[in-house]
């Protein structure tokens, strides 16, 4: 297995994960919060795609399809706290959207050489995010860990553990 198997490898599990863990969430579940002031999951999707979108941006600028319009302005930390249905798409829209983000990341994982993986991303990116490989390992691990959250809201809402 290669760096590249092992980035398709770790979004692979993320993808199982939230097919799994939506696959039963209502319309109106989708705005449930697991705990206080904690993000419900129509949020936390948007934040996701996103941050997808700009770990790979930060690997390569001008590699990704735009997002939809008004997405990223959709999902600040100043709409986190809305539980406006409006405010929020629906879960196949974010599904959708997210499909799109994942080719985009997959064509350009697949564009890129190994010795790609060693040079500095650009722009605003986690600390821990210092060269290209680190934007694709990030990715799959930050839907992963979402996706525990995730498991605590289907506990809430009396959903049985599914692993």
């Amino acid at each position: 297995m290669d760096f590249k198997d092992a980035v398709r490898s770790s979004l692979g599990v993320a993808d199982f994960l939230v097919e799994r863990y939506l696959e039963d969430i209502t319309p109106q579940e989708m705005l449930v919060r697991p705990a206080g002031d904690a993000n419900h999951i129509a949020w936390q999707l948007g934040h996701l795609i996103q941050s997808e979108h700009h770990l790979v941006e930060a690997a390569l600028p001008g590699s990704m399809p735009p997002l939809p319009a008004g997405f990223k302005e959709r999902h600040t930390k100043d709409t986190a706290g809305s539980d406006k249905p409006g405010d929020f798409l629906t879960k196949d829209e974010y599904l959708r959207i997210a499909k799109e983000v994942r080719a985009g990341t997959l064509k350009v994982l697949d564009s890129l050489n190994e010795s790609d993986f060693d040079k500095p991303v650009t722009g605003r990116v986690p600390p821990f995010v210092k060269r290209i490989g680190d934007s694709f390992v990030t990715i799959g691990g930050h839907w992963s860990s979402h996706t525990g959250q995730w498991v605590v809201t289907r506990r809430k809402l009396g959903r049985a553990r599914m692993f």
